[in-house]
């Protein structure tokens, strides 16, 4: 493996991990009721695709232009990997070791958000009622759903690096008519 794909992956991907470590302790000490927001999830995300761009620019450059597909994927989604790890890891020990009860506070923060919403567009209080006793019922931050959403965050991480793959990857000398 090239040492500029490997040592970007592996250095954005402690970027991105310590990112999560800090984005999750600023709402943790800041206010639980973000952990709610919708808005919070999309700024996350849009900086997680921000850091992936600059990633792959950065190594391209590096890399003089030539970034074939394959390497340009692995250099995501080795830096993926390597953040959710770190954010997983980091989840893990806040909310299963450090301050288990904070769990049950974010349940019921959730449990209300989602009840205000389906107030709001008259859902049937069966179904209010069925959601709230199927959210009670999950533990979200349990270390095996931990563990689960990492799966679906590395599944959500091949997609998107594929897409920054194809978009990124050099053209080969051949379409260029050398």
């Amino acid at each position: 493996m090239n040492e500029i794909i490997k040592k970007n992956g592996i250095s954005f991907g402690i970027i991105l991990g310590v990112f999560s470590v800090l984005f999750t302790t600023a709402i943790y000490v800041t206010d639980l009721t973000l952990f709610t927001k919708w808005w919070v999830g999309i700024v996350n995300i849009l900086i997680y695709i921000s850091i992936g761009v600059y990633l792959m620019v950065k190594t391209k450059r590096e890399l003089n232009n030539i970034f074939p597909f394959k390497e340009a994927f692995t250099t995501y989604f080795i830096s993926a990997v390597i953040g959710i790890l770190i954010s997983v890891a980091f989840n893990i020990l806040l909310f299963n070791y450090i301050d288990p009860g904070v769990k049950d506070t974010i349940k019921e923060l959730t449990i209300k958000f989602a009840v205000e919403i389906m107030e709001k567009f008259d859902t049937p209080k069966e179904a209010v009622n069925q959601a709230i006793k199927d959210m009670q019922a999950v533990d979200n931050y349990s270390i095996g759903q931990l563990l689960k959403g990492s799966v679906f965050s590395i599944l959500f991480s091949v997609i998107f690096g594929l897409i920054l793959a194809a978009i990124f990857k050099s053209k080969s000398p051949s379409s260029q008519g050398l």
